[in-house]
């Protein structure tokens, strides 16, 4: 039995999931996970039930979770850096951790515009002055990431990172609503969409599971 649980939500639509699932599986260790369905409804009862805050995801180990993608990502880091989570030079780290926490706090435009969902496609939507301002900010940030440390691999601080984990839905935002994007951008959601764990998230992903 393993030492970790991480509860989530439905894998097709739920980008929070997503970052805390990215987080555990670059550890390599093996996790149970409890899938709990937020769509089209959801049972409040058992997210109060298993989730300290009552949201998703959460990571259990023993008696004590970690929730919020974010710590779930900072404290896998904590527990395994030899799997290298962040950036090692300490600049460029905080660069990392800055692009991050904007993606965290930020985008809210983009996020209720554009719900992420990783296997069906949509019309481009309208481009409102807030969602435009979103999808230029990323670009702005991919662009300068991949121009800056394109040489060290092809993510966006060269080797992958949470930044890469933070901004995985976005990819899959992108893919869904057909976005325009630039050769250096394209070529960055190539490389994601290609990595292992992402491929690993898409196998379990239901296209029913509407947004």
């Amino acid at each position: 039995m393993s030492d970790f649980t991480l509860i989530i939500g439905n894998k097709n639509v739920s980008s929070w999931s997503l970052r805390g699932w990215l987080a555990v599986k670059h550890s390599g260790v093996d996790f149970e996970e409890i899938l709990i369905r937020l769509r089209p409804t959801w049972n409040q009862e058992e997210l109060d039930a298993l989730t300290p805050a009552s949201k998703v995801p959460a990571l259990k180990r023993g008696d004590m979770y970690i929730w919020d993608s974010l710590a779930i990502a900072e404290y896998m880091a904590d527990l395994y850096p030899e799997k290298k989570y962040w950036p090692a030079d300490v600049n460029v780290r905080g660069h990392a951790r800055s692009v991050s926490a904007e993606m965290h706090s930020g985008f809210v435009p983009l996020r209720s515009i554009m719900p992420m969902d990783c296997l069906n496609s949509y019309d481009t939507p309208e481009m409102t002055p807030e969602l435009e301002k979103d999808i230029n900010r990323v670009m702005d940030i991919w662009t300068e990431c991949r121009e800056k440390y394109g040489d060290q691999g092809p993510y966006l601080f060269g080797e992958y990172s949470i930044a890469d984990m933070m901004y995985a839905p976005v990819v899959f935002r992108f893919k869904a609503y057909g976005i325009e994007l630039p050769e250096i951008i394209q070529d960055y959601c190539n490389s994601m969409l290609s990595h292992d764990d992402i491929k690993a998230w898409l196998d379990d992903c239901d296209a029913g599971d509407i947004a």
